[in-house]
């Protein structure tokens, strides 16, 4: 429904007044009106107007005079005036009205169906014109969002670009150390080192695919009931590496009840790992982790708590977004593309679930909360992946 059209009625005669707005009201209508020029422009400073219409004859600011600093004014400047007038006036009269601003002329006494009919046609422009407003911004905002996405995009590429570059370096390199025909210890050390970048490159067609999934809404998943707490155990030895390598200390607390639910054990797993390796990561060396399980009649909150970098206002609400990434964290954004909570968001929510973040600021670490909705039955029918597309 469309707000009300606000149309600003100027006479020093309240008769007159009174005469415009029996003719003009309707519920649809705000009528705004003024005895004396001062007071129309104050009305003018606060509301938004379709059509003025203006006696001619006023004391003090007249009509003409009153429709030049209209004109004048960048806000005023385009509202329709028709002026009102009791008297025959001359052509050059006119010309001075039409000059000030005016786009018409009514005698009075004022034929009704005339004015209603020349007011309900600049109701009408007044509101395509606020429609063809509000499409402008919307096409201006859709538009920086999309030079937005655009620039995230490179950035994403780039970083891509390095992150792949760096093990395939690597592994050239093996290769050629290897063609010279080493010694056996010296082959056995370039293999494992040659693995690891193996492993990354993997990690990272993998984060990949899993992003070409979720823009195309292609992720499915398999599910089946089990206990929480294996797949958290699971996710914990996924990340051990990378927690010891920091000198983290993590801690686990959870009930010890089962904590059976239906979900995608493999999914969920992953995700755990991800919010797991996300505190590792941006935890200076020596840091505390702590995740806790805990079950609520209506579902289970996993929670993920680090005494890391934290995370700003502003960081905090685009941080789960696909292509974002904390400006304060990406000296230690290493071995990944930075997609893992955008993955978790989507993941989670596939589960009928939600994930949050909080922190109290820069340097004040971060706490991930992922809520688990209990499923006490299956669905019907559960699209699954091939289990070599479900890798986490």
């Amino acid at each position: 429904m469309n707000p009300a059209v606000k149309f600003l009625l100027v006479d020093d005669l309240p008769e007159n007044l009174l005469s415009l707005e029996a003719l003009l009201q309707r519920d649809d209508r705000m009528l705004l009106k003024a005895r004396s020029g001062d007071e129309a422009l104050e009305l003018l400073l606060h509301h938004d107007v379709a059509l003025a219409l203006i006696d001619v004859q006023m004391p003090g600011l007249n009509g003409f005079e009153l429709a030049e600093l209209m004109r004048g004014n960048e806000r005023t400047r385009r509202v329709p005036i028709i002026f009102v007038t009791a008297g025959t006036h001359t052509a050059e009269r006119r010309f001075q009205g039409y000059e000030a601003g005016a786009v018409d002329f009514i005698q009075k006494p004022i034929e009704p169906d005339a004015l209603r009919s020349k007011a309900e046609v600049f109701a009408e422009l007044y509101l395509q014109r606020k429609k063809l407003a509000e499409q402008r911004d919307l096409l201006e905002d859709q538009t920086r969002a999309l030079q937005l996405a655009d620039q995230r995009k490179n950035e994403f590429i780039g970083i891509l670009v390095h992150e792949l570059r760096n093990p395939l370096a690597a592994l050239n390199g093996g290769l050629k150390l290897l063609s010279r025909q080493p010694d056996k210890v010296k082959t056995e050390q370039i293999h494992g080192l040659m693995h690891e970048q193996m492993d990354h490159i993997i990690r990272l067609v993998d984060d990949l695919l899993d992003v070409s999934r979720i823009t195309q809404g292609k992720i499915n998943l398999s599910k089946s009931e089990f206990e929480l707490k294996e797949a958290i155990s699971t996710a914990l030895e996924m990340t051990r590496p990378t927690v010891e390598e920091k000198r983290h200390a993590l801690t686990l607390s959870a009930p010890e009840q089962p904590c059976m639910i239906l979900a995608d054990k493999v999914r969920l797993t992953q995700c755990v790992s991800n919010l797991v390796n996300n505190a590792a990561k941006y935890t200076p060396h020596g840091g505390r982790i702590q995740i806790t399980l805990e079950q609520h009649p209506a579902g289970y909150q996993i929670t993920v708590t680090d005494n890391g970098l934290g995370l700003t206002q502003e960081s905090s609400e685009a941080i789960f977004k696909l292509f974002e990434q904390v400006e304060e964290h990406r000296d230690h954004a290493h071995g990944g593309l930075g997609i893992g909570l955008a993955l978790v968001k989507q993941l989670i929510e596939l589960h009928g679930g939600s994930v949050s973040v909080s922190s109290d600021g820069p340097g004040q670490g971060s706490t991930f909360k992922l809520y688990l909705p209990k499923v006490t039955e299956a669905p019907a029918w559960v699209p699954a992946a091939p289990e070599d597309d479900r890798a986490p």
